[in-house]
């Protein structure tokens, strides 16, 4: 082999394990390593080299996992100790500050791949920062990784009360990890008491269960869509599906709305958001409905008089093999909200699928409306907020897809 051996293990891979890594994506697959000069341990570093034994990376070593290695660095002169994740932290933190400017209260930190920690999200909630590992080379190295969040964070004057992890996950499983979730002990910072927080987005309070809310409490991806929506909804009476904790719907009070009536399937997801709207004093101008989407929609007829609804339905499909079903859901719902709403209603509708890209989307929303008889006159497509960068030739990063329409031609 050419490439001078350093202290790690040495993984030569195939040809297409090469030509991906050039193209920019991190992950080599199992069948993908083609020979390894010792025994690496689950979750140690391990130096990448193509069959010229040339150097192209180096990243973390699962042999549970499919994804057998997770690039992290691509220079050969990287040590992987302290200094070096901490400068890892600081780029993803100044790159929140240059993109978010003061909108800093709630945020994604670090997102997994983009930011070079792969499996890692980071989501900061007030004073509070929730956490998913999903890598076990990040696990070996969390208590490096995660007083060094904490120390960034306070140079800006940001006082971390606690990290929380939330590992409640069944793909940790994959990685050869256990599920669980808890307070990471911190020196010195004793576990906070509670496991909510009140965050503001968009000059909006919200309660986060930052314990048992979805996720990791709750959905910063759209933040900026929800501003967008907030434009159009003065004077209108808006139908909020699949509200969740109320985000959309709030905003659309916010924004002036004349009526949000705001629904989900959860009850506690109901109650939640109407305690939101509470805390923001919106409460005169919302109601909540606790009941499935799709029954509702299913026997509205049209004369309840709603002129912009929102659909922001949970992903559909996880997974290439469920995507024809997903587009059948999705397009059941667009379907009806098209069929609802008047000449000159609004339509928001969203997938979060990675699964479901652009193209299918757009697809299913075409057909919809041709089987609705409406033309759609499209305002804005999003993706989601730019503290959850989508990273070229990675295209797992990239999946929130948000669409404003008219409807008109009816």
């Amino acid at each position: 082999m050419s490439f001078k051996k350093r202290n790690y293990i040495i993984a030569q891979v195939s040809s297409k394990g090469e030509k991906s890594l050039n193209a920019g994506h991190p992950w080599i697959y199992d069948a993908e390593v083609m020979s390894l000069d010792g025994t690496p341990a689950d979750g140690d570093i391990v130096d990448v080299v193509n069959g010229r034994g040339r150097f192209i990376g180096s990243g973390f070593y699962n042999s549970n996992s499919k994804i057998r290695i997770r690039i992290i660095s691509r220079n050969a002169n990287d040590r992987f100790d302290s200094a070096f994740f901490e400068r890892r932290i600081r780029y993803a933190w100044q790159y929140r500050k240059t993109v978010m400017g003061d909108d800093l209260d709630c945020c994604r930190i670090i997102f997994g791949e983009a930011d070079t920690f792969p499996g890692l999200t980071v989501d900061k909630f007030h004073d509070i920062l929730v956490t998913q590992t999903l890598s076990l080379g990040i696990e070996l190295r969390k208590d490096i990784i995660f007083p060094l969040l904490v120390k960034v964070l306070a140079e800006d004057g940001i006082n971390i009360r606690g990290i929380f992890e939330r590992n409640d996950v069944r793909i940790r499983e994959l990685e050869g990890m256990t599920q669980g979730k808890g307070f990471y002990p911190l020196e010195n910072l004793p576990a906070p008491d509670e496991t909510t927080v009140i965050i503001t987005e968009n000059g909006i309070k919200y309660t986060v269960d930052f314990e048992n809310g979805q996720k990791t409490g709750f959905f910063l991806d759209q933040k900026y869509n929800r501003k967008a929506l907030a434009k159009i909804a003065k004077g209108r009476k808006v139908l909020d599906c699949f509200t969740h904790t109320g985000s959309f719907a709030l905003n659309a009070a916010a924004g002036g709305a004349e009526h949000v009536c705001a629904v989900d399937i959860s009850e506690d997801a109901v109650e939640m958001a109407k305690a939101n709207a509470r805390l923001n004093g919106l409460d005169d101008r919302m109601s909540f409905v606790c009941e499935n989407v799709f029954d509702l929609l299913s026997r509205m007829t049209g004369k309840e008089g709603y002129d912009l609804i929102i659909l922001d339905p949970p992903a559909f499909t996880k997974s290439k093999a469920t995507v024809e079903s997903a587009i059948r859901g999705y397009k059941e719902i667009n379907l009806r909200a098209m069929k609802l709403l008047p000449q000159g209603g609004y339509l928001a509708t969203c997938s979060c699928s990675h699964f479901m890209t652009e193209e299918l989307f757009e697809k299913m929303l075409r057909s919809a409306a041709l089987d609705a008889h409406v033309n759609l006159r499209r305002i804005e497509y999003r993706q989601q907020a730019p503290d959850h960068p989508v990273l070229y030739n990675v295209p797992e990063t990239e999946y929130l897809k948000f669409y404003l329409f008219q409807v008109v031609g009816k």
